[in-house]
């Protein structure tokens, strides 16, 4: 069935104009279009005559959403492999993840055994405050039934999110309680964090894990910082393993609190002289002198990149890790007026080198995606000599070491993807749930007693036991899975290490988490060897 049939065509028109017409698109408002431009340019009434005779004399009926969207994502196929169109729902949760806030119930949740399992809580939610615990299970949502039913987590999340102010009834069912506890949540602003944990790894080294680059990570990193620097922090590792990136402009404020004023932090060069920028650090930052060691890895991208890159072209920080993933592309958002949004790709990045951390992506875009894969079978992940090295792509830092251009960012010191310890069996607990569901009934069941232990008390002392290890063992051959003597025997240390960084997360969100799931992290732990070589990157 057609429908809405004007306005359909005039957005796809719309969009076509914008899209084949792209370098007179990237501007800062749509409304700077060259429009004699875009209507009169010979491709686009091309495509117009064609969108007619389809609205006009195509025999069947049309689902116009989906030619627009069809039409958009083929034209920007033709481009580079960040430049993208979100659809309204997509883009709306996008947003969401970068401005650091959402409105909802406050939860974090999992399904097993289909239903809804309340992992825990979020600090200064709703949920919260009206003391919805870890462990809970929702039954029903107002007058829904939501457990047994095939329930997916885009159904929870349609159900249990909604506009700040509005009203939710849930219906838990809580270990030991016989009944449901109804709680009639009022839905509020949710703040998500992108600094997930910051503590004192000793008595003068300090870790700050940082997994993106939203609205408040800059605020979140300042505040990490000045409580580790008044527990006499000296030497700090921040961790940017698997950070994809986000806002450039908090990654320059992070580069600022290292290193002294007027030196160059990274600059952009696009096809419009207004996108070409530069920025420098200022005299601001509290960090300026003290050793660091940046971690980054496969999935380190964009403004990972950003913060590692300048910080090892100034030979301010030592990076360790492995070779980081080569985003060196920037996008501006494009606001197409119905939710819809663009994200256009205007410029490249260069850090203080020169460097463009880019890497290749004319030939075939799915050898671009591929490229994560290949790494693996051509054994860069396990041996540093395999990086593949564009020669002709060579740069100094400020002390004279060489670096490289062109794909990521590649470590000082190269780190080893450690497999020693995976094994099929241990990769099924994780991908049947078996692993977090039996963390979350646990730390359930065992509350009490954890709390009473405390948290630096597990983390030094507490061990998974013999009985723990065949418990899950049990609870994996209820979920299907096939026990393997020799896989499980392989992986019983990496299982225990993993059973207690879960438990620990149930009890004490992310300070239960890190401290004890680093201590089996192949790139942490070398980490943490190696400030003597930071602090010779100072004495120059």
């Amino acid at each position: 069935m057609l429908y809405s049939r004007t306005s359909q065509t005039n957005k796809l028109l719309l969009y076509l104009s914008l899209s084949v017409c792209l370098g007179v698109l990237i501007g800062t408002q749509i409304t700077g279009l060259d429009t004699e431009k875009t209507f009169f340019n010979a491709n686009f009434k091309k495509l117009r005559k064609i969108i007619s005779y389809i609205e006009e004399d195509y025999v069947d009926e049309v689902a116009e959403d989906e030619m627009v969207e069809s039409v958009i994502e083929d034209i920007l196929a033709k481009l580079d492999p960040h430049s993208a169109y979100i659809n309204a729902e997509n883009s709306a949760y996008m947003n969401a993840q970068l401005q650091g806030n959402f409105d909802g119930i406050g939860i974090e949740f999992n399904i097993f055994n289909d239903t809804i399992n309340v992992l825990f809580p979020l600090s200064g939610g709703p949920s919260e405050k009206l003391g919805i615990k870890s462990g809970d299970k929702i039954i029903r949502v107002n007058d829904d039934i939501v457990a047994g039913v095939g329930m997916n987590n885009s159904d929870v999340v349609k159900r249990l999110r909604g506009p700040k102010g509005s009203n939710v009834a849930v219906y838990i069912q809580r270990y030991g309680q016989k009944n449901l506890l109804k709680f009639n949540i009022e839905r509020d602003v949710i703040p998500q964090y992108s600094v997930d944990s910051h503590y004192m790894v000793d008595d003068e080294i300090g870790y700050i894990k940082i997994s993106r680059f939203s609205a408040t990570t800059f605020k979140e990193f300042k505040a990490a910082l000045k409580a580790l620097i008044q527990l006499d922090m000296s030497k700090l590792i921040l961790d940017l393993t698997g950070n994809p990136g986000g806002y450039m402009d908090r990654a320059i404020s992070i580069v600022d609190e290292f290193i002294e004023e007027n030196k160059m932090i990274v600059y952009t060069k696009g096809k419009q002289n207004r996108f070409n920028n530069s920025h420098r650090s200022t005299r601001r930052g509290t960090f300026k002198k003290g050793s660091l060691i940046i971690l980054i890895d496969e999935g380190s991208a964009s403004a990972s990149e950003i913060v590692a890159g300048a910080l090892q072209d100034h030979d301010r920080a030592l990076i360790v890790g492995r070779r980081s993933f080569g985003k060196g592309l920037v996008q501006m958002p494009i606001d197409l007026g119905d939710g819809s949004q663009l994200r256009l790709t205007i410029s490249r990045y260069y850090t203080p080198s020169g460097r463009c951390i880019q890497k290749p992506y004319e030939n075939n875009l799915t050898e671009y995606r591929k490229e994560y894969h290949e790494r693996f079978i051509n054994g860069e992940m396990f041996i540093k000599d395999s990086i593949q090295i564009i020669d002709s792509l060579i740069y100094k830092t400020k002390n004279g070491r060489t670096v490289y251009g062109g794909g990521g960012v590649i470590p000082d010191y190269f780190v080893a993807y450690d497999t020693s310890q995976n094994s099929p069996y241990i990769n099924a607990l994780f991908t049947s749930n078996t692993l977090a569901e039996y963390a979350l009934s646990y730390a359930t069941k065992n509350e009490n007693y954890l709390k009473k232990l405390g948290l630096k008390t597990f983390i030094s002392d507490y061990q998974i036991s013999t009985q723990q290890l065949s418990e899950i063992k049990m609870r994996a051959d209820r979920n299907g899975l096939i026990f393997d003597e020799m896989q499980f025997e392989l992986s019983k240390k990496r299982l225990q290490l993993l059973m207690k960084a879960y438990i620990g997360r149930r009890i004490w969100k992310s300070d239960g988490f890190y401290p004890v799931y680093n201590d089996g992290d192949e790139i942490f732990l070398m980490a943490k060897t190696l400030f003597g070589e930071a602090e010779k990157l100072l004495s120059f």
